[in-house]
């Protein structure tokens, strides 16, 4: 069934004009040619804050691209976002997401890394999630350089990137080298496993569908998506043993594709005794931050930088 009606109404003029991703093997590069420009040529706010690139060495031997954000005129030590992009772990960049990250840096005067991971299928897992830890690890050993508190770093993705910082808690809390304060996991995908099971009516249809977290998950796993022993550094959702990590906030759309998995991982984490916040937003199919002007839009982000302060004691 069509749940046009569902939608909120300031949201679905919006995603009415904005097609759905239906990428292939062979469609792909073009795509990520298309996007490109679009993703580096958005205006930039006139901020306070120093925009700068940078690339830091891997233990594999590469160099992994990253953004650095940081408000002019900060004094003392302060809290850093590691953020991770969105983009079904096949395109993306950090460029797409700097008009927003800067507002945030400077709204709450902190420091952001974006980072520019290594995508599917070229470079399927575990190679994204590596480079997200080789950030985590940048931001920890260049503290001092960076003026930042190493107690007070959080992570934040959007859809894959929300399944990536998902990951990166995992990977963290699990190697015990590096800390992290909080998880702030916006649509996150999560969970291979949604290819395989029944659909929920009422989500999917718009923005990200069925067809596009298939081919999302395949080239992620380089292997169907669904089958046993899919590592939980790919699909977070696949852990057991959530005790332990740090707390989290996941907010999702009432029409997204990830809603029951993100919805499920949240109750998992509370009864592992994570300090959880779920927020579940009516009428939003996955992507409706991009109707920046709608209320519900303005209000999420609101609340999402909102929970970021008080994570982060500011």
């Amino acid at each position: 069934m069509s749940t046009r009606r569902l939608v909120d109404p300031e949201v679905l003029p919006v995603l009415e004009a904005f097609p759905s991703l239906h990428a292939t093997l062979e469609t792909l590069p073009a795509m990520r040619a298309a996007l490109e420009p679009l993703m580096k040529g958005a205006p930039v706010p006139d901020l306070p804050v120093e925009r700068r690139e940078i690339y830091i060495p891997s233990p594999e031997g590469h160099e992994v691209r990253a953004i650095v954000l940081q408000p002019t005129g900060l004094t003392g030590v302060v809290p850093a976002l590691l953020h991770i992009h969105g983009g079904a772990y096949i395109i993306g960049m950090p460029d797409m997401n700097v008009p927003e990250l800067m507002d945030t840096a400077h709204q709450l005067g902190i420091v952001i890394l974006s980072v520019d991971y290594r995508l599917a299928p070229e470079y399927p897992f575990p190679a994204g999630i590596e480079d997200c830890y080789t950030a985590l690890g940048y931001l920890h050993h260049n503290a001092a350089t960076l003026g930042i508190d190493p107690a007070r770093i959080a992570v934040m993705g959007e859809s894959a990137g929300g399944g990536l910082a998902a990951s990166l808690a995992l990977l963290a809390r699990d190697r015990g080298e590096f800390a992290l304060t909080f998880q702030l996991l916006d649509a996150p995908m999560i969970d291979d496993r949604t290819c395989v099971r029944p659909r929920n009516p009422v989500t999917g249809e718009f923005i990200f569908g069925p067809s596009d977290n298939h081919f999302g998950w395949s080239c992620l796993l380089n292997a169907e998506p669904g089958n046993p022993g899919v590592s939980p550094y790919a699909a977070a959702a696949r852990e057991t043993t959530l005790e332990g990590l740090p707390p989290a906030l996941i907010a999702t759309g009432a029409l997204d594709l990830f809603l029951d998995e993100n919805v499920d991982y949240a109750m998992r984490l509370i009864a592992a005794g994570v300090a959880t916040e779920l927020h579940v937003y009516p009428g939003c199919p996955h992507g409706y931050a991009i109707a920046a002007d709608a209320s519900v839009s303005k209000r999420a982000l609101a609340e999402k930088r909102a929970a970021l302060s008080r994570a982060l004691n500011l």
